[in-house]
């Protein structure tokens, strides 16, 4: 099949087979009761819980050469969207350019029920002609098959995989089988270069103004630093800053109340942290700058998964108190350039406004626990 069949009924019958539906489905009163989980553990104790965080993820398929990207997001309750991908999963081979399906899923028994409700016309925020009538609605079977653990269930087994999960989904004589698949950022887990500073390694908080806290339910040796916290003042030249971070699960909460913090560099110009995973790009979404710049595409991963930013950043230049010229920054998420050498021509808001002067880097609290590990910073 041809890109230049993209628009066409014939292309939709394939992609449409990664569409599924929306309803409501009620689940277990526990969930509404905790709407934040900061770890796997106590999502995977709960069977409505481990369910839909199984089952949400990216999926690929490749069929007669083409491939195909899902990334299934959960809403709690049994209740799901959907974003597909022409091409494969973003960051790999899809491209802002490239058509894009979204819709709602509705979970009933083990089977997933799609309906779309947007399908962009080449990455334009405009759906395509109506579809016939028998193409709006598919279903996929999933089946989940869990690794065999130890006879000794209190044995533990490091690097054990989780689940496998795969959906398999047919439209007459064609069938689609999507694997689940787990990425991880090629700079996760990145030692500190000789020369830099480590500002967090999850031993101390030596560099940081009192009030910042570790998530000490962690076990000792990989403590996690909660937002909010404030570094001491850092060197007014430029650097590359590495910093990990960790959303919460959070299936019933939406927009900025899904695992929200920030990133203020220089205390004045916040890159958003947010549970951005699957959504369309703005500038208060995760890797955006408020007011200034939405990301490029999004690269993010799915919660309670460990992602990183690398910030390379110049701050501004000053004749006494007049700004001469704007900061500048390149952003890398999980790896994959956000923005690409761009300006921040003032500050965001929440914060500080620009000044000359020595500075730290602001944890945001957000009333959320998203959480941090492995920061530092090489000056250039």
């Amino acid at each position: 099949m041809s890109k230049s069949l993209l628009k066409s009924t014939s292309w939709a019958m394939g992609c449409m087979l990664i569409v599924f539906g929306f309803a409501a489905c009620g689940h277990a009163a526990e969930e509404a009761q905790k709407v934040e989980y900061t770890n796997r553990r106590e999502v995977m104790q709960n069977e409505a819980l481990r369910r839909d965080f199984t089952l949400q993820g990216e999926y690929t398929v490749k069929k007669e050469g083409e491939t195909y990207g899902l990334q299934l997001i959960a809403d709690g309750g049994g209740k799901f969207r959907f974003a597909g991908y022409y091409g494969g999963l973003p960051n790999e081979h899809w491209q802002t350019d490239d058509p894009r399906v979204l819709g709602n899923v509705i979970l009933e028994d083990n089977t997933l029920q799609f309906e779309t409700t947007k399908f962009y016309d080449l990455g334009k925020e405009q759906a395509l002609e109506e579809l016939p009538q028998e193409f709006k609605s598919f279903k996929a079977v999933y089946e989940i098959v869990s690794p065999q653990r130890p006879e000794n269930n209190n044995q533990r087994v490091r690097g054990l995989a989780g689940p496998t999960v795969t959906l398999k989904a047919g439209l007459g004589s064609d069938s689609y089988e999507f694997q689940k698949v787990v990425r991880r950022s090629p700079t996760l887990g990145e030692k500190a270069p000789e020369g830099a500073v480590v500002i967090f390694d999850g031993s101390h908080l030596d560099q940081f103004e009192p009030g910042a806290r570790l998530n000490e339910s962690q076990r000792p040796a990989q403590n996690t630093l909660w937002s909010e916290a404030l570094t001491k003042p850092l060197e007014q030249k430029p650097f590359h800053l590495h910093l990990e971070f960790l959303t919460s699960y959070m299936p019933t909460a939406h927009g900025q109340g899904r695992s929200n913090s920030g990133v203020y560099l220089n205390e004045c110009y916040e890159c958003q942290i947010l549970d951005s995973f699957g959504l369309n790009l703005a500038n208060n979404e995760c890797g955006g700058f408020y007011s200034i710049k939405a990301p490029d595409i999004n690269a993010c991963f799915p919660p309670l998964t460990w992602q990183t930013y690398d910030f390379f950043f110049t701050p501004p230049k000053y004749d006494g108190d007049k700004k001469v010229e704007n900061a500048r920054l390149t952003l890398k998420l999980n790896g994959v350039t956000i923005h690409n050498d761009i300006e921040l021509i003032h500050e965001t808001p929440g914060r500080k406004r620009e000044a000359n002067e020595p500075r730290g880097l602001y944890l945001q609290g957000h009333g959320n626990n998203v959480q941090y590990r492995n920061i530092w910073v090489k000056y250039q």
